[in-house]
């Protein structure tokens, strides 16, 4: 599975709020990170407690990330295919792209379906720019819905917009971080049903 975005749009954070709920429901996971010259994101993934640290690989992507997981998707299969060899009893790897733009999309020969984030922060105009990111993922995620007032973007207008420029495909708020999390058991949930092709308790 991907998880694309732009820098600093709550990639990483999505992932460690989601873990937790993939440990509750018995999901097996690894992740695999991208950083451009650095393997910040999977230290981080690493570090945190949350994980095996030895479930995390890192791939630095090097000037482009969109390459690694779109043109020349090697590296990260070959991260992909070593953590199967490694924990054969994975339900699901994460594959993280480095930060991108909105032009941002993962190959079919690497994932089987995949997300893409924005946050609110980045303005209320960029579901309206559509781009291939927002408009071909099968997730598109919004998040950082709490600070919305604080950057004059109406949250329910930018997520009504999101889902009209879908044309219906899926959209889901979410705030991550924080006492009072969003939209975490409904990303879960899309991911075990349309993924994982696992039943949803309603």
């Amino acid at each position: 599975m991907g998880i694309g975005g732009p820098v600093g749009s709550g990639k990483t954070a999505l992932i460690e709020a989601l873990i937790p709920i993939f440990h509750e429901r018995g999901i097996e996971v690894a992740v695999v990170t991208n950083d451009l010259v650095t393997k910040e994101d999977a230290r981080r993934l690493q570090a945190g407690g949350l994980i095996d640290p030895l479930r995390v690989v890192a791939v630095e992507a090097g000037a482009c990330p969109h390459t690694v997981i779109r043109e020349d998707p090697t590296l990260n299969i070959a991260a992909a295919d070593d953590l199967e060899a490694r924990f054969p009893d994975l339900d699901l790897i994460l594959i993280e792209s480095g930060g991108d733009n909105l032009a941002s999309t993962f190959s079919l020969d690497l994932v089987d379906w995949w997300m893409f984030v924005i946050d609110v922060g980045q303005g209320d105009d960029i579901p309206r720019k559509r781009g291939p990111g927002i408009m071909l993922c099968d997730l598109l995620v919004i998040n950082k819905l709490d600070i919305a007032p604080h950057v004059f973007v109406d949250a329910a207008s930018i997520l009504s917009e999101a889902r009209d420029v879908r044309a219906g495909k899926p959209v889901i708020g979410c705030r991550c971080k924080g006492a009072q999390t969003v939209g975490l058991t409904d990303i879960a949930d899309a991911i075990a049903r349309d993924l994982l092709f696992r039943q949803v308790v309603a």
